[in-house]
């Protein structure tokens, strides 16, 4: 029984100062990892530290791109991008988070990942993937969080959606104040 608790205490204590060497690191790298790159690039990198991201691309030939999520989530929408006719590389890292990557349904995905106290996971229905398109090629890791590849994602089309209303709402209303207003009538 004494061993079991000395093993149990061990444990524990190991656990804890991961934890703080994690926030530390995290808190450290925030101030010196920047993301790279538009929607429209061939070529991206995505760094979420302590927060939320959505990133959606348009890209026309996507070779290469990049995510690392540490305590946050991060959504990459690809369903408007274009594979390279070569394929493309992606690196997806999650530390005690999430990414959510969104893809056309046809995409083949080759997985070279780990998940340590966590997992890597493909909800897409493979009886839809085409493998004569173009390859992604998915490596990374995930510890004490996840990577989920789906083909849908409603939360971001309703979003989509709303922005697009708004926007059509404030161009109306600019073309309305930019009306001149009527000449007053001469007696």
């Amino acid at each position: 029984m004494r061993t079991i608790r000395t093993l149990l205490t061990l444990f524990f204590g190991l656990f804890l100062i991961g934890g703080i060497a994690s926030l530390l690191g995290a808190a450290y790298a925030r101030g010196r990892m920047e993301s790279h790159g538009e929607e429209g690039d061939d070529e991206f990198d995505l760094v979420n530290i302590y927060g939320a991201r959505d990133f959606a691309s348009n890209a026309r030939a996507l070779r290469r791109w990049s995510a690392l999520s540490w305590y946050g989530g991060a959504t990459v929408d690809l369903r408007a991008a274009t594979l390279a006719p070569a394929g493309a590389t992606a690196a997806a890292r999650s530390i005690f988070g999430g990414i959510r990557l969104v893809v056309p349904e046809t995409w083949p995905i080759e997985r070279d990942t780990i998940g340590i106290f966590g997992g890597v996971g493909d909800a897409r229905d493979a009886d839809r993937i085409d493998e004569s398109l173009p390859v992604l090629r998915l490596e990374g890791f995930s510890i004490f969080g996840g990577i989920g590849i789906v083909s849908e994602a409603p939360d971001l089309d309703q979003r989509a959606a709303e922005a697009a209303e708004a926007a059509a709402a404030s161009e109306a209303a600019a073309v309305a104040d930019e009306t001149p207003a009527p000449e007053p009538a001469m007696a």
